[in-house]
């Protein structure tokens, strides 16, 4: 079998196609395979497919007298056809090479295939695949906890290295501070403030409160720099431990950043189990088990001991006793029982730890926007039998939490989902009126140019000098009142006959009055003053205009 595999003569003449079933479409071929894969990997009970099992009862001849022997390649998925028909199996051995065969030489076996369409078809399945598996809601896409957690450890490692690489470099100028300050950041931060310490002064103490928020600690460090033992440190060198110091600073404020970030992640993707147990445990929970589907597949036991596996072991192997806690030994739960009980409320808590992530992973299907009531109810739960194990106070069932839980779940979902539909119709109303008043200011400017009243300056200009000329053709042929003076004019003549009504009735003029008398008299003076000078200059500027 092995050597006719590579030649399609000989392999023609061991194997022959019987039946060849397309999939009708690129989903129904995106199905079946969704279906061989999660079988594989053990998620499913049942991973035959409709399609697979009317292409089976169709071509093998079960009511035969010889029963056939039907030939898989995985032996998962040859265990739930063996269920579903109940016929022989086989998986290993020759089964294997006929496959490698059928694979290579598919495109020649069937008609009208060639192996470019082929490999095109396998390409796009493979892609089409691919995208399935990822999720496409991303906001909760748990990769991004996984790498901000791996990140945030190393982080912690990286400050802690430099950090104590600064204090040995410093140290060498000044090392009583070591002693004052214990914290890796404000050494960091006080080494780049006081530099070199015989310019530290009694003027430098405030600046130092401000660091170490402390004013006995900042005089500490006051009296130790003139007294100190340190060598003394030329320019550069101090310099170089300048701008390592803030590097350092720059990380530590990037950790609290990237902390942040994380905080805000799990809230999205994870929030219950961020309110039960805490944001950090919790990433660290979802980042050892590679995904949040992953850790909530597992089960409680499991949970139990996640990150204590080489301490499992070991056990095993010596025949003695297991851990009773990995990762979760890192919450505060555990911490705050007594040695007794801590194996106790580290099984429950991981028995909470599960339901949680259960509820993070499946239960979006339902509630559609992401809550933590689930969480702060589990809480209360562990807090419970916190204090049962304590005091003998008997907790709640998790039944009666369970159903107080889901009201709430189901208010505080309808009331986040109104609020954020409320926010969606606010931001497209103010989109559509942006878009209208767009819309409307290029209609306007449109109709301006048409009109011809968008006047450049140099139009405008034109425009002035045409009215003059008017006004000059008017006078000059006795015509009647351009309407400039029209227009004073009849102000001028309303302003009388106010005045005339005050002074009718007795009542004196105020400031304001005779500024206006003030107006109109020059107004009027303006209207009787002989007009002729000015259409003089004008007739002359006009003439100058012609000439030239």
């Amino acid at each position: 079998v092995e050597e006719s595999v590579l030649n399609i003569g000989k392999f023609n003449s061991m194997v022959s196609l019987a039946a060849f079933f397309p999939f009708k479409s690129a989903q129904a071929a995106l199905e079946n395979m969704n279906a061989i894969s999660e079988g594989k990997r053990g998620f499913l009970l049942s991973v035959v497919h409709a399609d697979l099992k009317l292409f089976l009862e169709t071509n093998l001849p079960l009511s035969g007298k010889k029963k056939p022997v039907l030939g898989v390649s995985d032996a998962k998925i040859g265990a739930a056809l063996q269920e579903e028909f109940t016929i022989s199996i086989q998986t290993g051995g020759v089964v294997a090479e006929i496959g490698r065969g059928l694979r290579l030489h598919f495109h020649s076996l069937v008609k009208g295939l060639t192996g470019q369409a082929a490999s095109k078809a396998q390409l796009g399945l493979g892609h089409s695949y691919s995208r399935a598996k990822v999720k496409f809601n991303v906001n909760r896409v748990d990769n991004m906890i996984i790498q901000s957690i791996a990140l945030l450890d190393q982080l912690d490692k990286d400050i802690n290295t430099f950090s104590m690489r600064v204090r040995e470099w410093y140290g060498y100028h000044f090392p009583e501070l070591i002693k004052i300050v214990s914290d890796n950041s404000m050494y960091c931060r006080l080494a780049q403030l006081i530099g070199n310490r015989k310019e530290l002064s009694e003027e430098s103490l405030e600046s130092l409160e401000e660091v170490v928020m402390d004013h006995a600690k900042a005089q500490a460090i006051l009296d130790a720099s003139r007294s100190s033992m340190g060598m003394d440190i030329s320019p550069i060198d101090l310099i170089n431990i300048e701008r390592f110091s803030d590097r350092v600073v720059s990380l530590a404020a990037y950790r609290l950043e990237l902390q942040e970030y994380l905080r805000s992640k799990m809230s999205q993707v994870a929030p219950n189990l961020a309110a039960l147990i805490g944001e950090v445990v919790g990433a660290r929970l979802i980042s050892h088990a590679g995904s949040l589907t992953n850790l909530a597949k597992y089960p409680a036991s499991t949970v139990q001991i996640l990150g204590a596996e080489k301490a499992l072991f070991r056990a095993l192997k010596t025949r003695g006793n297991t851990p009773k806690y990995g990762l979760i030994f890192h919450s505060t739960f555990i911490g705050r029982a007594a040695a007794k009980n801590k194996g106790r409320i580290s099984r429950y808590l991981a028995n909470k730890c599960t339901i949680a992530s259960r509820i993070d992973c499946f239960s979006v299907v339902f509630t559609e926007v992401p809550t933590s009531v689930f969480g702060d109810k589990l809480r209360g739960q562990v807090e419970e039998r916190l204090s049962f194990y304590e005091t003998g106070e008997v907790p709640r069932k998790n039944v009666d939490v369970m159903k107080e839980a889901v009201k709430e779940a189901t208010g505080v979902a309808a009331e986040i989902k109104r609020k954020l539909e409320k926010k969606e119709k606010k931001r497209k109303k103010r989109e559509k009126k942006l878009q209208e008043l767009e819309e409307n200011g290029d209609a306007n400017g449109d109709d301006e140019v048409e009109n011809g009243e968008a006047d450049t300056p140099v139009v405008k200009k034109k425009k002035k000098q045409a009215a003059e000329e008017m006004e000059v053709q008017a006078e000059e042929n006795g015509a009647e009142e351009t309407p400039g003076k029209k227009k004073k004019k009849r102000k001028a003549e309303e302003v009388q006959e106010e005045e005339a009504a005050v002074t009718d009735n007795g009542a004196e003029d105020t400031p304001a009055k005779k500024k206006k008398k003030k107006k109109t008299e020059a107004a009027e003076a303006e209207e009787e003053a002989p007009e002729t000078p000015v259409t003089e200059k004008k007739k002359k500027k006009k003439k100058k205009e012609a000439e030239n």
